[in-house]
């Protein structure tokens, strides 16, 4: 009995959460999985499972012997990574997340300038604004926006980024400028649930916040149509300030009722903290963070 494989397969079976669900994602005969736990319970002289009809349910003994495999199979990883030279020079596959927008317009910029530094290293760049957990997909660095709940990772502040109000300066010359939250009460708004529910705007009023009712003309799906709706005439929008850099740039924007933006919110590098650090992530963090740093600096200023 190959060991490994085989604590790799009972590994598969309880994230799965049951025999076929992971025959299905090994991509291996039932057959096969199913006399891998026997064999394995089998060596170890205990029950793994508790088996019925239904599902999988990890005996006493089975959760501690999950806890070890996990430790073993990372420990054995590690190795791996050492013996290829990840911990000694800039290679290999390097995955990141980073929320949608910000990952395109600004980082896939810096990211381009680090291939052409590092050409051993491959990169693979999940956009999403779905928080990812690194760990459990396997992500080397994650780059969020806000606060971080979960305090297991390290994080490499890059900048701030906040709400902001805005609109063409065509349309607040016909419907008028709003001076206060409640000025936007009759206005057309163009929504993106992502950052502001659709019919409810809230403000930073003094200590307190304000919830404005408003009434959403337009509700888009991501922060560049609500950007180019509000450039188009459409109406008053709310997004994060990096959406709106280059319309107030151009002219084709202009920002309403910065009094009463709420607080900052942090945007950060994070990585799951390990013994080892790899160093194709420490390369990409000394190379990412600073530029990133400077281009929400602009945005901020």
């Amino acid at each position: 009995m190959d060991r490994l494989d085989a604590m790799s397969t009972f590994l598969a079976v309880v994230e799965a959460g049951s025999l076929s669900a992971a025959a299905r994602q090994m991509k291996t005969p039932l057959t096969t999985v199913s006399r891998k736990i026997s064999e394995l319970e089998s060596h170890l002289r205990v029950k793994l499972f508790n088996r019925s009809s239904r599902q999988l349910v990890l005996t006493d003994a089975g959760s501690s012997y999950l806890l070890a495999c996990k430790r073993i199979l990372a420990d054995v990883t590690e190795s791996e990574r050492m013996a290829s030279g990840e911990f000694t020079a800039p290679t290999g596959e390097l995955t990141v997340t980073a929320p949608e927008s910000l990952g395109r317009t600004h980082l896939i910029p810096i990211l381009a300038d680090f291939l052409k530094t590092f050409p051993d290293i491959r990169t693979n760049l999940i956009l999403t604004d779905r928080v990812q957990s690194l760990f459990q997909e396997q992500v080397d660095i994650g780059l969020r926006i806000g606060a971080l709940p979960d305090s297991s990772l390290i994080a490499v502040p890059v900048g701030t980024t906040r709400s902001v109000v805005c609109a063409n300066p065509t349309y607040l010359a016909t419907r008028g400028t709003p001076r206060k939250p409640e000025d936007l009460a009759g206005h057309d708004c163009i929504s993106y649930p992502a950052i502001m529910a659709p019919d409810v705007w809230t403000f930073a009023v003094g200590k307190t916040t304000v919830a404005i009712p408003m009434r959403p003309r337009l509700v888009v799906s991501n922060a560049e149509a609500a950007c180019e709706a509000a450039c188009a005439g459409v109406g008053i929008t709310i997004a994060l300030s990096y959406h709106f850099h280059s319309g107030l740039k151009c002219g084709s924007l202009t920002t309403l009722l910065d009094e009463f933006r709420p607080p900052t919110m942090p945007v950060n590098f994070v990585y799951t903290a390990d013994k080892f650090l790899p160093i194709k992530v420490r390369a990409f963090l000394d190379f990412a963070a600073p530029r990133l740093k400077r281009v929400l600096a602009e945005f901020n200023s």
